[in-house]
């Protein structure tokens, strides 16, 4: 399971934040965005790096990027004064990824913080950048592109679910799983807005395809996490975490963050 989730982390901090990055009309994140590789390649390598000092010393470094990013969130909160589901759609994505990155460099000295096992840490890290930055980023994103009532509630629940269950990781299973089913009903949601609304628009194929697999990979992934949560809170069989890094991970990494930042660019940058 390592190599896997590792691989995962790594496509998270390389490739899925920086273009998510680029997604956000945010010109005061140009400099973070330059310096990203800076932070981030340290990161990647601290993973596949025995657990010690050198590895904390990489991963403090990547946590460092992701603070300064973090800190954009109360900034760009003062500047708007906002409170629309899109803005806290963004204000998650910003901050998320220092969540994942205090995992890592706990996890990565060996330290079990707040009393929770390293493996539940290790996953900490591909969740919050994953479920915590491209997913709140995509579903602002579809917030600003499609004006329902539904689009408002994926990027509201979205946020409050990743929210939920990081809370639920210091209560409970069943809090736990309410998080878990808030996230699903929001991942949802996102697409079934991005199959009927945004991928029905008369886009290029590559990029209706994209949006389609996105949208396709989050039905059987939700799926997954809602029997993982299930099954914990009541003892009923479910997945273990291999299979759940396997499947539920490696849909969400490849399935729906990938082909989601991928489709967005286009749509920001259309392709001819």
């Amino acid at each position: 399971m390592s190599v896997l989730v590792n691989l995962i982390v790594t496509l998270g901090m390389l490739l899925i934040v920086p273009a998510g990055l680029r997604l956000m009309e945010a010109p005061e994140l140009d400099t973070i965005r330059r310096l990203w590789p800076v932070f981030a390649l340290p990161g990647a390598v601290c993973l596949w790096l025995p657990r010690g000092v050198p590895a904390v010393t990489l991963a403090a470094c990547y946590a460092l990027g992701t603070v300064l990013l973090a800190l954009h969130a109360p900034r760009r909160l003062l500047r708007t004064r906002s409170a629309a589901p899109a803005e806290i759609a963004v204000l998650t994505a910003l901050a998320s990824p220092s969540v994942a990155a205090l995992a890592l460099v706990a996890e990565r000295a060996g330290h079990r913080l707040f009393g929770f096992g390293l493996d539940i840490l290790t996953l900490t890290v591909p969740h919050f950048h994953f479920a915590g930055f491209a997913a709140a980023l995509v579903a602002g994103l579809v917030c600003r592109t499609v004006d329902r009532p539904a689009a408002r509630f994926a990027a509201l629940s979205v946020p409050l679910g990743t929210l939920l269950v990081l809370l639920g990781y210091f209560l409970d299973d069943w809090a736990e799983l309410a998080g878990a089913l808030v996230l699903t009903a929001g991942m949802w949601a996102v697409a079934l807005l991005t199959w009927r609304d945004v991928a029905a628009e008369r886009h290029d194929r590559p990029t209706r395809a994209l949006l389609a697999v996105s949208a396709a990979v989050l039905v059987a992934t939700m799926l997954l996490a809602l029997s993982w949560a299930l099954g914990e809170a009541t003892g009923l069989p479910h997945p273990n975490l291999t299979w759940m890094a396997a499947t539920h991970g490696l849909g969400n990494a490849l399935g729906f963050a990938l082909c989601s930042v991928l489709a967005w660019r286009r749509l920001k940058e259309p392709v001819t």
